[in-house]
């Protein structure tokens, strides 16, 4: 799924093409056909050499990724899709799904990556950041709050009782000024109490 006319229309201002001062080189590809290649590779987790032919060819699309990434232009394009959707966004039009369903489920033990969220009251995005799986959440929280898309800081998280620590709370209040509430689910009683 490529950009929409729309959301090219809130990026276009932020990748203009930059050409040498004396004229020489190539032109640049179209900067929303290199966006769509990368976003197609970030989308589906394919290597760079698959991208399709529909795109630009995959070095190009790579080296406007690293590019990009190196002098903040991908932050500030989720920057400017958060504030465009934030500005657009009504509360009426959040659809708000089940909490369980076919795709929630235990995690794998061994190796692999944590993708750790944060989610506005309405269920919109606002960080995001990927670690190691070892280390316990509540050692990723700071880390995350740094990817914030937004400028806003929230002023209240809250979490499930994995995020019930005291240093942590303290650590969120004292650095970010946010106050971390932990819910405290009791697990639900056994069938058999007393029976192994």
């Amino acid at each position: 799924m490529d950009l929409t006319a729309a959301q090219w229309e809130v990026l276009r201002p932020l990748l203009t093409p930059k050409r040498r001062f004396d004229g020489r080189g190539r032109p640049w590809r179209d900067a929303r056909a290199v966006l769509n290649g990368i976003l197609w590779v970030l989308r589906t987790g394919a290597p760079w050499h698959d991208l399709p032919d529909r795109y630009p060819p995959y070095q190009t699309c790579h080296r406007r990724f690293q590019q990009w990434q190196r002098d903040g232009t991908l932050t500030r394009l989720l920057h400017a899709l958060a504030e465009d959707l934030r500005a657009h966004l009504h509360r009426r039009q959040l659809q708000f799904g089940e909490k369980r369903g076919a795709a929630v489920g235990p995690t794998r033990r061994g190796k692999g990556s944590k993708i750790m969220a944060i989610a506005d009251r309405h269920g919109l995005p606002v960080a995001c950041s990927i670690a190691s799986a070892s280390p316990h959440e509540t050692k990723l929280v700071e880390a995350t709050v740094e990817q914030l898309f937004t400028r806003a800081k929230p002023q209240r998280m809250i979490g499930d009782r994995a995020y019930d620590s005291d240093p942590l709370d303290q650590r969120l209040r004292q650095k970010y000024r946010i106050r971390l509430r932990a819910s405290q689910v009791q697990s639900p009683p056994e069938k058999h109490p007393g029976r192994p």
